[in-house]
């Protein structure tokens, strides 16, 4: 063993032995494990690591709603339907947003989306 180990081991029995772990939340109480069997086991600490920080499938299958609905715009003429459009993709960016904020990323996608537009209007 290295000093390190034999430090660490002698912290853990001194806070175990003052009651540090006492009250701790989920005390006596059986783990919670995640079933990741539908993830490649070379795959689950990336998963794990993503999940904790904050990435997850919904923030992913959100983002490929907006990039269906900014495909459809791109490719749609008629008028009222492209306005249609955009209103969803506006409420899936807002949805992002919110999202993000929550773990305290800021963005700004929409001035983005606005931006795109209006360089793609003025190639036109």
């Amino acid at each position: 063993m290295d000093m390190f180990h034999i430090i660490s081991e002698d912290r853990i029995k001194k806070a175990y032995q003052d009651g540090d772990f006492d009250n701790l939340p989920g005390f006596g109480k059986p783990m919670q494990l995640e079933d990741l069997s539908g993830i490649p086991e070379e795959l689950r600490m990336a998963y794990k690591l993503l999940k904790n920080g904050g990435y997850t499938q919904d923030e992913s299958l959100l983002r490929q709603e907006m990039m269906t609905i900014e495909d459809l715009i791109k490719n749609c003429h008629d008028s009222n339907e492209k306005e249609n459009l955009q209103k969803k993709l506006n409420e899936k960016i807002l949805r992002f947003n919110q999202m993000m904020s929550k773990r305290g990323v800021k963005t700004n996608s929409s001035f983005f989306k606005n931006y795109e537009q209006k360089v793609y209007n003025k190639l036109k």
